[in-house]
């Protein structure tokens, strides 16, 4: 039985695209460049040997004479640099329009709705912030008065931070859904819920119980792949990045690790014609978001030491794609998403590898896995 294999690295991107001071980015930011230059190289053989390194000259990432993938760069189409755009136009779905963005916070008529319809009594912050920083900043206030932390970022997202050992977990879920249902008419990307706990004396955020509340696409290549009979499986945030629409089956994640490991899983059990798609966000949230070009260049190492398990588990009828959706420079001023090119390794045993050059258009992707699977 056929089946694809999709893994994004989230925001592993490899060069700003031409418009990127369009979306106030520099033209120097490079997420995987930069990351090699500051961690003097990677240990990553298994992505060198499927030809990443033939992409770019990138610092202790070895050019391969035979790659066993085909590699190549992806320029996107939709009007963004953000999780959901990204993942969307890879299923084929290309957003003309870009979200919402908030860089004043958000305006008094969704804080006012926002608050009526949750009664939560007040909001604190309501302004761009970094999420570590703003929950340390605020988090007295936010046991004073028992208020949601809301703030945003340059991206269309409405984030919602609470100490979960104060406020019930499923409280902020509730909370969060209201404000999908509010800012459905604002055209805004993501609710995203931020839970967090004192560890140690410091406010903590947990990753495992995140949520992201995304508006529903129209449709992708995952719905013509359920409706033909078979499993989708979306692990990690894929299940919140497409509200559920096209995903049969679903697991959510605390780390990367746990991510790979189900991906590896699914690899070795799940025989039926289906498509495998996972999102691993540590790179995105832990590392690129909080300036960290070390961590960040560890966990694609750790990435790498899954790689040649997952291709040995791997049938003759099995397709893998190793992407990302965006960029997110740790060594570039800011903390936010960067406007990049992404990598694109496609590893098949049926498939001879080599330079498939550069590519207009995430949704390359959906097509691939659609030719491959129907």
């Amino acid at each position: 039985m056929r089946r694809a294999i999709v893994i994004v690295i989230d925001s592993m991107g490899i060069g700003a695209m031409d418009d990127c001071r369009e979306f106030n980015d520099v033209p120097e930011c490079n997420t995987l460049k930069n990351v090699c230059e500051f961690n003097g190289g990677l240990n990553v053989p298994n992505l060198s040997k499927m030809g990443l390194g033939n992409i770019q000259d990138f610092k202790g990432i070895t050019k391969c004479e035979n790659p066993i993938a085909q590699y190549g760069t992806m320029l996107e189409k939709s009007k963004g640099k953000d999780t959901t755009t990204g993942h969307w136009e890879m299923m084929g779905l290309v957003s003309e329009k870009p979200f919402a963005t908030f860089p004043n916070g958000f305006q008094s008529e969704i804080v006012e709705k926002f608050i009526e319809k949750t009664n939560c009594g007040g909001i604190l912050a309501n302004r761009p912030a970094s999420g570590t920083t703003i929950i340390e900043e605020l988090n007295d206030e936010h046991h004073k008065t028992g208020f949601p932390i809301v703030y945003t970022s340059a991206d269309s997202v409405f984030q919602i931070a609470v100490d979960t050992d104060f406020i019930p977990l499923e409280t902020l879920y509730k909370w969060c859904e209201t404000a999908r249902e509010i800012l459905n008419d604002y055209n805004v990307s993501r609710v995203i819920a931020r839970p967090y706990k004192i560890i140690d004396g410091k406010p903590t955020r947990i990753s495992k119980d995140r949520r992201d509340y995304s508006m529903i696409p129209s449709h992708t290549v995952m719905n013509d792949l359920e409706a033909s009979g078979l499993n989708v499986y979306g692990i990690g945030k894929i299940e919140d990045i497409f509200s559920k629409s096209g995903v049969t089956h679903a697991v959510h994640t605390g780390s990367n690790k746990e991510g790979l490991e189900l991906t590896l899983d699914a690899v070795i059990n799940h025989l039926d014609k289906s498509f495998i798609f996972t999102n691993l966000v540590d790179t995105d949230m832990l590392y690129g978001h909080r300036n960290d070009a070390k961590g960040y260049g560890k966990a694609i190492e750790e990435i790498d030491t899954y790689l040649d398990k997952i291709i040995n588990a791997m049938t003759d009828k099995d397709l893998l794609i190793i992407t990302a959706d965006h960029g997110c420079d740790p060594t570039v001023e800011g903390t936010d998403h960067t406007r990049e090119k992404v990598p694109v390794l496609i590893y098949s045993k049926t498939i001879q590898g080599g330079n498939i050059g550069t590519i207009i258009g995430f949704d390359y992707i959906a097509k691939k896995i659609k030719e491959y699977l129907q």
